[in-house]
């Protein structure tokens, strides 16, 4: 039995990020990491040289802490990349976000003119209800071209209907800028948004250099990271954790500590735990899903296949999900620049048809798929390398919100316990959030009381909140007074009258003044106002003619204020809307 002041379970981004704050803090932590390397799903292998990235991962926050903890860890070590990703549908490549001119070229006369009937019809007829993804995208884009840019890709990634993805976890990864974000950055420019980012950071030989240097400080700060060393069994005793145990496979032992930090799926925790948990926390578990995730590497003796660091392919026809150029993320991912090493990325479920596949089949596969899409020929690829992800992506299905609270609400009782990052919250998390977990419960460590899961979810975190900070925000109550639609009949009354009362007050004036040359230019009025003279009965009659005539210019005016304001927000809003989406697809 070893003793510890803190364990940690999982090397991943939020572990190692955990680990670091305690080592700062004078705290030495012992970390246990089932595999081989860090890092997690964000690790970087390397085969025979060429270095690959599992899924694709860019740095970019706007957390200025996690962004001063990269720039620190690797300085010149960590490029600056600018962002090329399309849609590869059809044969095609379509900009992503999508833009109209490229979307409509591309697609064809007839089937644009479809996809605009569908989105006229949806625009004027919407969906009275957003409670699913489908039903987001629907009401803003139309049936048909939710059905060809959206629908294929999102379920090849989760495996189930669109219809069947539940709201909130469509609310949290599709995040635009607020309203009142979009109008300052359009009234004043500033810096972009996350999502609205072209260009990211990435280290030199992929982010398994980031990881890799978080170990080398948390070790030369008195940490410990244990490989092979998989957790077998939780002990418990009167709401307190009292050890882990663990296996590397020949040995085993247990670990005793004052806290414990767990980055490992919430699930596979609570199934661990001696004396078990009541029958319906462990029921709840069981149905907490994720999604499982291979990568089929093929090393392609050709020096360029296309730009983008990576491509969505929408298509049907295969089974690929998504495709990195891992050379595009950084040239330095690839030993020999006239050979290219591409990711083919198959999302699936753990023991489902694909998972068992044998790797062998799995190139085969993939090979014939790269050959179909028209990349390179079959007889260009000179090695290929597989590895299998599992408990990649939290699903939200029908029923994971209570699963989720039930197992909380039992974890709860612990108060030496933490559980951080992606699995272990069982939260769509990114790479910033997740390490922002894993830092605050190194804080709470040191008696601190945050909240971890309010990352990602409380206000002052939200990246469009953090986006405000980029531009000069006008106040809101300024912007709802200058952006408030005009009432028509007001206005144009009220022009109507100044209008009216000016003649009327003129001729007054003229009257009892006498001016012969005065009256003689107002008499002019009589060839437009019929009736009309310099008197008072003409005073009248001039204002009734000013009335109307100002009534309806300023009638007018405030319809065409109205309309082309109304226009100025739809664009605004469509274009944060679109730009949300990014992020959305680049979060897989």
């Amino acid at each position: 039995m070893k003793e510890k002041p803190v364990v940690i379970i999982g090397a991943g981004p939020a572990g190692l990020a955990a680990g670091y704050e305690l080592t700062g803090r004078g705290i030495c932590p012992i970390i246990l990491e089932r595999g081989d390397i860090v890092g997690g799903i964000s690790r970087t292998e390397s085969y025979k040289g060429f270095n690959f990235d599992i899924g694709g991962h860019r740095f970019l926050t706007k957390n200025d802490e996690i962004n001063q903890l990269w720039e620190n860890m690797l300085g010149p070590d960590f490029l600056k990349v600018n962002r090329l990703s399309r849609i590869y549908y059809q044969g095609k490549f379509f900009n992503y976000p999508l833009r109209p001119a490229n979307a409509l070229l591309n697609l064809g006369p007839v089937e644009s003119l479809l996809v605009l009937i569908s989105y006229c019809r949806t625009r004027l007829s919407p969906r009275p209800e957003e409670s699913s993804f489908e039903e987001w995208i629907v009401n803003r884009f139309g049936e048909r071209l939710y059905r060809t840019f959206f629908k294929t890709y999102t379920e090849k990634v989760w495996g189930i209907p669109c219809n069947e993805i539940r709201a909130d976890w469509a609310a949290q990864r599709i995040k635009g800028l607020s309203l009142l974000v979009a109008v300052s950055n359009a009234l004043f420019g500033g810096q972009q948004a996350k999502s609205l980012s072209e260009q990211f950071s990435y280290p030199k030989l992929g982010p398994g250099m980031m990881w890799q240097r978080f170990m080398e400080r948390i070790v030369a700060g008195g940490g410990e990271v244990m490989f092979h060393s998989e957790v077998s069994a939780v002990h418990h005793d009167n709401s307190r954790i009292t050890a882990i145990e663990y296996s590397n496979g020949e040995t085993s032992g247990k670990l005793r500590a004052e806290h414990y930090i767990s980055s490992m799926p919430i699930s596979r925790l609570v199934q661990l735990f001696q004396p078990q948990p009541p029958a319906e926390v462990l029921e709840s578990a069981g149905q907490l899903v994720y999604r499982d995730f291979i990568i089929v590497v093929l090393i392609i003796d050709k020096q360029r296949l296309f730009p983008d660091q990576w491509l969505y392919v929408h298509s049907p026809k295969v089974r690929v999900g998504r495709i990195q150029n891992f050379k595009n993320w950084s040239s330095y991912m690839v030993p020999d620049q006239s050979r290219t090493s591409i990711g083919m990325e198959y999302f699936c479920n753990e023991n489902d048809q694909t998972w068992k596949m044998t790797d062998n089949e799995l190139v085969a596969m993939a090979t014939g798929e790269m050959e179909e899409m028209g990349f390179a020929p079959a007889s260009k690829v000179i090695d290929s390398y597989v590895v299998r992800q599992s408990h990649a992506y939290p699903v939200y299905d029908a029923t994971y919100k209570q699963n989720l609270q039930a197992i909380r609400n039992y974890l709860e009782n612990y108060n030496n316990l933490q559980t951080i990052g992606r699995s272990g919250m069982h939260r769509y998390n990114n790479m910033d959030h997740s390490m922002q977990t894993g830092i605050l419960a190194a804080k709470n460590c040191c008696g601190e009381h945050n909240d971890l899961w309010a990352v990602n979810e409380e206000k002052s975190y939200l990246e469009e909140e953090r986006a405000a900070k980029d531009v000069p925000l006008v106040p809101e109550k300024v912007l709802i007074g200058v952006f408030a639609r005009m009432d028509k009949f007001a206005f144009a009354a009220a022009v109507g009258t100044v209008c009216g009362l000016l003649v009327f007050c003129a001729t007054m004036w003229i009257i009892s003044r006498g001016g012969d040359v005065l009256n003689s230019h107002l008499r002019l009025l009589g060839q437009y106002f019929i009736g009309y003279t310099v008197t008072v009965k003409g005073g009248f009659i001039a204002f009734g003619y000013s009335f109307f005539w100002g009534f309806l210019f300023g009638w007018l005016f405030a319809y065409l204020r109205n309309l082309f304001l109304a226009i100025y927000i739809y664009r605004i809003k469509r274009k944060v809307e679109l730009l949300s989406l990014k992020d959305f697809f680049d979060s897989f």
